[in-house]
């Protein structure tokens, strides 16, 4: 096995990696998602995937059992386009979205832009995705073909661009009622940098107000774990004013952190406008974690920084249950998830 691992090592980094980062990055990551989509229907070759990628290490947390505690972060597959490939290339469980409750065509291209000199990446998508109606009906696709994962499911909700900051909460309720019967868990997103005035939500009154709208229509029925993904860029006493929200309508976790707009560590390679995600980000994501950690009993997921077995244990050691991927994914490739998992 471990043969195998170092030869899919070397292929990616030796190959595989410099023809994606020869191409925009933007046009790479559909390319890689086409390929992506097009082997989840293939359920022979998911298996033989899995036989040399999966990596078993169970994790219990908020009623939910995770193959292992490593995850893909949302913004990777937004529209659900190849759901049955990832738990195939190790994830313990995989995080679609960002979903709005209308299809949107996100910001202008170009948006997604590579720094391989600081291991990062700058994004400004907007939330560009199908919207929940289109999304709800693929994943009932994947169900009827009997593709679907059998790791949890975790549906990321944000605000539809053209809907007024006023009219937030209608809009994440119609996602959430929408999705609600295929999310093993959901994830209210207030903290992209990427859509006008979305930060303001995780302000006290208005988080105040979102968490109480969705948490009353999820206590209509069987509720679902919903968690709170917030920005690396909110000062400690607006942490703690988020955790006792968080506490007080009895969230079932925080996934810390989104992209930041703090671009200092890579100003040397040029700039652009957008979220900053990977390496530079690590240290900050893991002061948060454990921040959290020592203030409060909230399960924390870990996104942010994580590009190695290495930074996944400062993470863990930080106080993290879980942990998410997504550039380091980007720069390490189908390998990274075996790799921590088995180095923990």
């Amino acid at each position: 096995m471990n043969a195998i691992l170092n030869i899919a090592r070397f292929n990616y980094q030796r190959i595989v990696r410099p023809l994606l980062f020869g191409m925009d990055a933007e046009d790479a990551h559909h390319l890689a998602m086409a390929l992506l989509a097009k082997i989840s229907r293939m359920p022979t070759f998911l298996k033989a995937i899995r036989s040399q990628l999966s990596a078993q290490s169970p994790a219990e947390l908020f009623g939910l059992t995770f193959a292992n505690p490593v995850g893909l972060a949302a913004g990777f597959d937004k529209n659900a386009l190849a759901l049955p490939a990832w738990a195939a290339l190790g994830f313990g469980f995989v995080e679609i979205g960002t979903i709005t409750a209308q299809g949107q065509p996100g910001n202008p291209r170009p948006r997604l832009f590579r720094y391989p000199g600081a291991k990062a990446v700058i994004n400004r998508m907007g939330f560009n995705n199908d919207g929940a109606d289109a999304i709800a009906a693929r994943l009932e696709n994947w169900r009827k073909l009997g593709l679907w994962p059998a790791v949890p499911v975790g549906i990321n909700i944000g605000k539809s661009k053209v809907t007024p900051l006023e009219n937030a909460v209608e809009d994440y309720l119609y996602s959430f009622e929408r999705l609600r019967r295929f999310a093993g868990y959901f994830v209210l997103n207030v903290s992209s940098p990427n859509t006008p005035g979305l930060r303001q939500l995780q302000e006290r009154d208005a988080l105040d107000s979102l968490l109480a709208a969705v948490q009353a229509k999820n206590h209509e029925t069987a509720p679902k774990p919903v968690l709170l993904k917030i920005a690396p860029d909110l000062s400690w006493e607006q942490i703690e004013e988020i955790l006792a929200l968080v506490s007080d309508h009895k969230l079932a976790g925080i996934i810390a952190t989104n992209t930041t707009l703090d671009h200092s560590s890579i100003e040397q390679w040029g700039d652009q406008q957008g979220g900053l995600s990977g390496a530079p980000l690590n240290d900050r994501s893991t002061e948060i974690v454990e921040f959290i950690a020592r203030r409060s009993g909230i399960p924390v997921i870990a996104a942010g920084g994580i590009m190695d077995p290495a930074s996944a244990r400062d993470k863990f050691n930080a106080g993290a249950k879980l942990i998410q991927l997504y550039t380091g994914y980007i720069y390490h490739g189908p390998t990274l998830p075996a790799d921590i998992v088995r180095s923990l």
